[in-house]
């Protein structure tokens, strides 16, 4: 089954996401906003970075992982819990199910960092392999389901998800009631869904950037068609942010409401690397994407802007090589 399928309403409240956060403290990190001069230099605005690498679980995935599961039937617990991840998702479910005494599988793609599948392991986590599409990976999870009772997590695309994400948003308004700008990475849309529902409902003037690479855009194409869009294939170093669609229930939640730019490749292992050295940050390229739309002015400033960091789940090795890459 899928968490609370019948059970949740559709639409995520501020009220929902000021639940969540009640429900998050002792788990999740209030993570800091941290002002950087050196983008404000190129800004020509207040800029500060919303470190969500800082979580025990190195994402902001955790918010939405465990205020799913904390609000799950206690039947639907003890059966255990699956979910199909590119890794941060998993990562946060597994430490969720670990607190809880639950059992918890995550399926993942089969070319997945293997940073990101030793954290579903640290934290007890059973892992699958299927395909290397999230399609494919949903297909296998739905499979286990079947044979195995399992309840489904979703990555994204539930309510109690969206409202744990939202705490991210919830967060900024209240640490930056000024804010005028608010960039936020998207994969499957959970993040921009939450963090969207609390600054509009807080700061309502404030913008909501929608950050995607360029290989893999599926919000941009669904905000021009007016309605979720499958495209036929995503490719990006972000790994976190390849969803071949956005969520249908993330999608509701910000159509009309944020604007859509995308950064290439370029920009995101400029940015990956710039945040290691110039700020001793190591963040993914998914969390970096952000970053990555400032420094290439893909969009601009126009008062305080807060640039979400959405995980940290990186092998320095790898930081490290795309730095000579790069020449840097």
């Amino acid at each position: 089954m899928t968490v609370g399928a019948t059970a949740v309403p559709a639409r995520v409240t501020l009220d929902a996401i000021r639940e969540a956060a009640v429900g998050l403290v002792g788990v999740a990190e209030r993570t800091p906003l941290v002002r950087v001069a050196a983008l404000e230099a190129l800004a020509g605005a207040p800029v500060y970075l919303k470190l969500e690498s800082r979580q025990p679980t190195g994402a902001f995935k955790l918010r939405g992982a465990w205020t799913a599961v904390r609000r799950l039937p206690l039947a639907a617990r003890r059966r255990g819990v699956i979910t199909y991840s590119s890794g941060n998702h998993g990562q946060a479910l597994a430490y969720a199910a670990r607190r809880l005494g639950l059992r918890a599988v995550v399926v993942m793609p089969e070319n997945a960092p293997a940073k990101k599948v030793e954290g579903v392991g640290k934290w007890g986590g059973e892992v699958v392999f299927a395909g290397t599409t999230s399609e494919q990976r949903k297909a296998k999870a739905e499979e286990i389901i079947a044979a195995q009772g399992l309840t489904m997590v979703p990555p994204f695309d539930h309510p109690d998800v969206i409202a744990g994400q939202g705490t991210v948003g919830l967060e900024i308004a209240e640490d930056l009631p000024d804010v005028a700008h608010v960039a936020v990475q998207v994969g499957g849309g959970g993040l921009l869904a939450g963090v969207t529902i609390a600054i509009k409902a807080l700061v309502p003037t404030a913008r909501v950037i929608a950050v995607e690479p360029e290989g893999s855009a599926a919000m941009g194409a669904a905000l021009r068609a007016g309605r979720v869009v499958r495209l036929e294939s995503t490719q990006s170093i972000a790994d976190g942010l390849l969803p071949v669609s956005v969520g249908p229930i993330p999608f509701a939640h910000v159509r009309g409401q944020v604007d859509a730019v995308t950064v290439s490749e370029d920009a995101i292992i400029e940015a990956t690397v710039w945040l290691k050295q110039a700020l001793d940050l190591l963040v993914e390229p998914s969390g970096a994407a952000t970053t990555a739309a400032l420094r290439a002015r893909a969009f601009t400033p126009r008062g305080p802007t807060v640039l979400v960091v959405s995980g940290g789940n990186v092998d320095p090795a790898f930081v490290a090589q795309l730095a000579e890459r790069t020449g840097r």
